[in-house]
């Protein structure tokens, strides 16, 4: 019988062995490489006078309106998060914060103030806007057609309404001579509110007083005395102090029995007696698009300014009757919705 003694299997030669380590080495390397040559999705700071408290309401219209311009968070765009919780003095450094990340657009919703803010930043890394104020009249834009510079935006004008609101008003409480006008002195587009508001009274005959409140606490002491003047109708401008605060002050007002306007539905939803005003969460979807735009390459001081259409009044026809008024057949038919 005879007997094979099999070979012994040869070992990998050096070179060959280094041959088998470069190639494993490649293949692992490939895909962090591959990565890295991928575009990196562009990033949006979104700065906010108002409360993250309230993010689901700003955010979730303006984010529709960047899936409309084909963008989709945490997909094609990211999206850096500043609210400044109606603290005004807060917005600069949050602002400044955003221009260091780098962002490619910044989104200054809900506020003149975060506007202004952004506006100061930068110079160059486009801003759109989404303000209750005239954008002309403290200096955001040259134009409403053609705003030039880094910056255009939305705005829902509430300042015009004023009267429209203090006419509605009185056909509510047509024996109240005397409307107070909470505004708040740190944001320009409050206090020009004010001013239309006392305006529009004097030419119906009408004393307009205005009350300040530049922070929670002066909300209060704006109600102390309103009730010190027995003013039993209020106006309360567009600001997003007043908006963050929007339960205390319909509490206040059904305290003390005050009949108040105020220019955003969100107020009529939680007891305030009426609302007329342009809609946020369509202006936040039309800021939502325009950044979209800019994205693409479009220039924002090329982006007219966009103007409401369409105005809604909400009456709360429970905290009507509760304040003992008689609510006109020509308001409930007019109005877009009414609370029961």
């Amino acid at each position: 019988m005879l007997f094979f003694r099999s070979r012994a299997r040869e070992a990998p030669s050096i070179e060959r062995r280094a041959f088998i380590m470069l190639l494993g080495s490649a293949a692992a390397a490939w895909p962090v490489a591959a990565r890295a040559q991928q575009p990196a999705v562009p990033v949006i700071g979104f700065l906010s006078s108002l409360t993250a408290s309230d993010r689901q309401r700003i955010v979730t219209p303006f984010l529709r309106g960047l899936s409309e311009a084909g963008y989709l968070e945490g997909r094609t765009v990211a999206i850096e998060y500043r609210f400044a919780d109606a603290q005004y003095e807060r917005l600069p450094a949050l602002a400044a914060e955003l221009v260091r990340r780098q962002v490619s657009a910044i989104a200054a919703i809900s506020g003149t103030p975060a506007a202004l803010a952004a506006k100061a930043a930068t110079a160059t890394i486009p801003i759109v806007f989404a303000i209750g104020g005239d954008p002309v009249a403290p200096g955001l834009v040259a134009r409403l057609d053609h705003p030039g510079g880094n910056i255009t935006g939305v705005t829902f004008f509430t300042a015009p309404l004023m009267a429209k609101r203090l006419e509605l008003l009185r056909e509510l409480v047509p024996k109240a001579e005397i409307v107070a006008v909470l505004v708040n002195p740190d944001s320009p587009a409050s206090w020009l509110e004010g001013t239309n508001a006392q305006a529009a009274a004097q030419a119906i005959g009408v004393q307009a007083r205005i009350l300040s409140a530049s922070n929670t606490a002066h909300i209060a002491d704006a109600f102390t005395s309103i009730v010190e003047n027995r003013i039993s109708a209020l106006l309360v401008s567009a600001d997003p102090l007043f908006f963050n605060n929007r339960e205390k002050l319909v509490a206040l007002c059904a305290h003390y029995a005050i009949s108040a306007s105020y220019a955003d539905h969100e107020y009529a939803e939680v007891g305030g007696l009426f609302s007329y005003g342009a809609s946020r969460s369509d202006a936040y979807r039309q800021a939502g698009i325009y950044i979209g735009r800019i994205l693409k390459g479009e220039k924002s001081g090329d982006l007219p300014v966009v103007l409401p259409t369409k105005f809604e009044l909400v009456i709360n026809l429970k905290t009507a009757k509760t304040l003992g008024l008689i609510v006109p057949q020509t308001l409930l038919v007019a109005a877009d919705e009414v609370i029961e």
